[in-house]
């Protein structure tokens, strides 16, 4: 995290940074500013830092919710995620490519070493309008990657400054940058009481045994005798079914006893043929 002074600490460092690595491909003095391209190109071999933008970073603007309680208390310190968008111009004689050769070292030493370097911050903090800037104590290190622009682009950027002539240039973004909030947020209320409890795990349930099997009927005998009673309808159709089965049962009953009785009549009426026809043959005798 870092206050306020963070935006221009990185400024004054990407300055230095470019401006300490322009050897050996350069042998000449180059001045580095860090200040949008002028009106009137310079003849003496210039490079200018310029801070077009800076927009909130997507992937880190809302990592710091909550940062209050319900009643207010301040829980987080809040922290702005930054990117910063630079546009880095160099000028020069355009006889012997002055401005080409400059550009190609500032390519070559932020693509050398995309990460802006500790010391240079420390450096860049001694500056008298830096005082207090303590982007040099943060966790949080600024990666420099080169931003594609095409014609479009270009022109709509340089035609925000106004009556500044086109000067070749490279694009760069600068994340991440935190700047951190000033309010200290509550500390915490020590535990007072702490409680520890442990719960044995509990065997998988096996198969019911015979008691268990038992318990289940009862029950589900007790779930039938809880269940609702059946409506007025249901009652009188199963009043009538016995009636019906009982008449059936009288039908059958009667049939038999006629049945029945036949048979004896034509039993007896054997027996009464049998005695007769042995009386006589007891005659003949």
């Amino acid at each position: 995290m870092s206050n306020a002074l963070a935006i221009a600490t990185v400024t004054q460092a990407l300055a230095l940074l470019i401006g300490n690595n322009l050897s050996p491909e350069m042998d000449i003095a180059v001045t580095v500013e860090t200040r949008k391209p002028p009106a009137e190109p310079p003849t003496e071999p210039t490079i200018h830092v310029f801070l077009y933008q800076v927009a909130p970073n997507p992937s880190m603007r809302h990592t710091d919710l909550p940062t209050r309680a319900s009643d207010g208390t301040l829980l987080n310190r809040p922290a702005a995620a930054l990117d910063l968008h630079f546009l880095i111009s160099a000028y020069g004689d355009e006889t012997t490519l002055v401005g080409q050769r400059l550009i190609g070292c500032v390519v070559r030493t932020l693509h050398e070493i995309p990460v802006l370097p500790q010391d240079l911050i420390e450096l860049a903090a001694e500056r008298p309008y830096l005082a207090g800037s303590d982007l040099a104590a943060s966790a949080q290190r600024v990666r420099f990657t080169p931003t594609v622009m095409d014609i479009d682009e270009t022109s709509k950027l340089w035609g925000m400054l106004h009556q500044t002539p086109y000067a070749l240039s490279v694009a760069y973004q600068a994340s991440l940058v935190l700047i951190e909030g000033r309010e200290k947020p509550v500390p915490a209320k020590a535990v007072q009481r702490r409680t520890v409890r442990a719960v044995p795990l509990r065997a998988p349930a096996g198969p019911a045994g015979p008691a268990e099997s038992a318990a289940s009927a009862e029950s589900a005998e007790s779930a039938d005798e809880k269940a609702p009673p059946p409506s007025p309808t249901k009652k009188r159709t199963q009043g009538k079914a016995p009636a019906a089965k009982r008449a059936a049962s009288a039908s059958r009953t009667r049939k038999a006893t006629a049945t029945g009785g036949r048979g004896r009549t034509a039993s007896r009426a054997t027996d009464t043929d049998t005695e007769a026809g042995a009386g006589d043959d007891g005659k003949e005798n």
